[in-house]
């Protein structure tokens, strides 16, 4: 099986990688091979490669940026998702394609049903919400997984940053009024692929993905806020006495604030939390508890020393 995986050298691009070797023969591209906002291009690489499996986990994900960059913001998780479901669709080929879950206001007290009305707040949660549509518009077997607050072993994120801020300041403000679920991306990628894998055990990969095809939440279990999510992972960094030796913050002393503290160019839905009850009973796949994965995280981290790549 040919697999293609777009947005090499994202966090989870570079899960997928690892994860789908595998299953296939991987051929993994970035913007470092082609434009994502030539739509041409987008078009011409499926044409080139002939996947029978590809994984869309190329996007504009520079959230407060995108709201003076809209057109760029919009080509690259919108018009080109389209496009890419478009030259699948034609050649029979399945898509997984990646969401979020910025697509909602936040409005809403309980968890967010693929149901419930959409409402973005920002550009980027309208261009990924375009490029649901665009996606599933075309047709094809394809799968479209919203997530949330995203970290991966690869490059940077949220709990590095905290960590790194631990050791250089004297405290730390993390807003809490945000609710949502940090989602591994290396899960994300053993979802994509354990679906894809009963797909082939079915014997029909596209035929059975075609016959399930649609939207579905993707996101770790369990609730928590930014602060929160930071005291976790201090806390957990500082069960090493090496790394406990660097941090000038506690996990107990960072101060929660209000988003209203903390402004930013782009609005964030204060309730992020996605119901993922349909992809279980779809698929089997149950997401675990989102401290499961960030203490394992940040271990890793730790046992390999004291320096943050």
């Amino acid at each position: 099986m040919k697999i293609l995986i777009l947005g090499k050298n994202g966090q989870l691009a570079w899960a997928l990688e690892r994860r789908a070797a595998p299953l296939g023969d991987v051929v993994s591209l970035g913007i470092d091979d082609f434009d994502f906002t030539d739509l041409k291009a987008v078009a011409a690489c499926v044409e080139h490669v002939r996947p029978d499996l590809v994984f869309n986990a190329a996007a504009y994900t520079a959230v407060d940026r995108a709201e003076q960059d809209r057109d760029v913001a919009f080509t690259v998780n919108a018009e080109a998702p389209g496009v890419l479901a478009k030259a699948c669709a034609a050649r029979g080929a399945v898509l997984v394609h990646w969401s979020t879950d910025y697509v909602f206001d936040g409005a809403k007290a309980g968890r967010w049903l693929e149901t419930d009305a959409t409402g973005p707040l920002n550009v980027y949660g309208a261009s990924k919400l375009a490029g649901e549509r665009s996606t599933l518009e075309a047709g094809g077997p394809a799968l479209v997984l919203r997530t949330s607050w995203v970290f991966g072993d690869h490059g940077g994120n949220f709990a590095k940053t905290m960590l790194k801020l631990a050791r250089e300041r004297d405290a730390l403000r993390v807003v809490g009024d945000q609710r949502g679920t940090p989602t591994w991306a290396g899960r994300l990628a053993d979802l994509a692929c354990d679906v894809v894998e009963q797909g082939l055990r079915a014997g029909d990969l596209a035929g059975w993905i075609g016959a399930r095809r649609g939207l579905y939440h993707a996101s770790a279990a369990g609730e928590t806020t930014w602060a929160e999510y930071a005291r976790c992972v201090i806390a957990t960094a500082a069960e090493d006495p090496a790394w406990a030796a660097t941090l000038r913050v506690r996990a107990d002393a960072v101060e929660a604030i209000p988003s209203s503290a903390y402004p930013t160019p782009a609005a964030r839905p204060t309730n992020s939390l996605l119901d993922c009850g349909l992809l279980e009973r779809t698929f089997g796949y149950a997401m675990p508890d989102w401290k499961t994965d960030v203490v394992a995280f940040v271990r890793r981290l730790t046992a390999a020393g004291t320096t943050i790549g």
